[in-house]
């Protein structure tokens, strides 16, 4: 059974999300007070409600438990973000994603039971930072606080090498999870497998050794 998600406000980064899972053909309920939106918003959602989302009775109403993961994406306005994730949280949704403005935002969020918090400009701001630093990095997505997934494209110290021989996780702590080669990408990896020219590595660990991975490793 495919995840179903619902989306609280919807501003930028809220109907965005939504145009985003309407494109990849996921099933997901919005809800917003302003009506304007609601409306542009009603063909790419499966479901849409005018409606202000501090409702609980609207939001029990709606189903709300049901949904695997709900985003609240209205950050601007902290005191309603704040008051719906507790309402959510007390109603037993399974997992609440919510949009922070700044900081005191963020950890607030966090307090009060929120299992991700999202802040993106700052998100963006971090992985173009690393992006722009790193002389290898092609891409780089923050899984944690001290753990990320980058994009390292293959260099001449690299290729022609198996996995084996690299012997990256060992040597430096983190892992190959995979390769992007001519547009298909390669997960199920062995020891045998070589890398070639043209490919890009996917790699997860810590922060750190990332960072010793590519300023050693490749």
């Amino acid at each position: 059974m495919r995840k179903q998600f619902a989306v609280l406000g919807l501003g930028s980064f809220g109907g965005h999300l939504v145009e985003e899972f309407h494109e990849i053909g996921a099933e997901v309920f919005a809800m917003d007070r302003n009506a304007e939106l609601v409306d542009r918003f009603s063909d790419l959602a499966t479901h849409v409600v005018h409606g202000d989302a501090q409702d609980e009775q609207l939001l029990l109403q709606a189903g709300i438990r049901n949904f695997d993961l709900v985003v609240v994406s209205f950050g601007e306005n902290i005191e309603a973000s704040i008051l719906t994730t507790i309402i959510l949280t007390d109603i037993g949704v399974k997992e609440i994603w919510v949009k922070a403005s700044n900081l005191y935002h963020q950890k607030v969020l966090e307090k009060i039971g929120a299992d991700r918090v999202i802040r993106p400009e700052k998100d963006m701001a971090k992985r173009i930072a690393q992006r722009l630093a790193s002389e290898h990095f092609i891409d780089y997505v923050e899984l944690t606080d001290e753990h990320s997934m980058v994009e390292i494209k293959a260099t001449p110290k690299v290729i022609g090498k198996t996995l084996a021989a690299l012997n990256v996780r060992n040597r430096f702590g983190c892992n190959i999870v995979g390769i992007y080669r001519s547009h298909d990408m390669l997960v199920a990896l062995t020891g045998e497998d070589k890398v070639l020219e043209g490919d890009v590595l996917i790699v997860i660990g810590e922060n750190r050794k990332l960072h010793r991975f590519e300023k050693q490793g490749v």
